[in-house]
C-alpha cells in the first residue's frame, strides 16, 4: 500500500518513534513524505522514502494530488493543533481529500496506533479492490 507520512515540526520526532516502532510493518509498503518529515525518517530507519516538497511549499499539495488520483491508500499526518502552521488552508484541503475519497487519516498517536495495527491485520485490504476498480474503470 502507498502510505504517507506528514508531521508538523512539533510532531516529527513523535512521528519518527512511531515509525521506528513499527518499522516491521512500514518495511512493506511504499512510503511518500513530506521534505523533512521523510529525511528525518530515512536517516532514522533506513527505509526508503519518495520525498515531496516540505508542507508550507506544496509537499501537502502534492501529496493531496495523489489522494485525488487514488493513489494514496493510508495518510498519517501528525499535527500540531496548538500552533497556528501558515499553510493551514493546505492542510485542511489534505483532510477534505481524505474524507472524500475514503483514504484512513491519523492525525495523532491514537489513532495511528489503531490505523498502523488494522494495517498490520489486513482491515485496509478493501483500498487494493478501490485502487483496482479506479484503475479499471480510467483504463476503459
Amino acid at each position: 500500500m502507498n502510505i504517507a507520512l506528514i508531521a508538523h515540526d512539533q510532531k516529527k520526532s513523535e512521528l519518527v518513534q512511531f515509525v521506528q516502532a513499527y518499522q516491521f510493518i512500514f518495511a512493506k509498503h511504499t512510503l511518500f513524505a513530506t521534505g523533512t518529515t521523510g529525511l528525518r525518517i530515512q536517516e532514522a530507519t533506513g527505509l526508503h522514502v519518495t520525498r515531496y516538497q516540505s508542507g508550507p511549499f506544496g509537499g501537502d499539495q502534492e501529496i493531496g494530488a495523489m489522494i485525488a488520483k487514488n493513489q494514496m491508500d493510508v495518510i498519517f499526518f501528525f499535527r500540531d493543533p496548538l500552533t497556528a502552521q501558515p499553510h493551514e488552508p493546505d492542510v485542511s484541503a489534505l483532510i477534505r481529500l481524505c474524507d472524500v475519497y475514503s483514504v484512513p487519516l491519523a492525525t495523532n498517536m491514537g489513532t495511528a496506533e489503531m490505523l498502523i495495527r488494522g494495517l498490520e491485520e489486513g482491515l485496509l485490504d478493501w483500498r487494493n479492490i478501490v485502487r483496482e476498480k479506479d484503475t479499471d474503470n480510467n483504463g476503459k
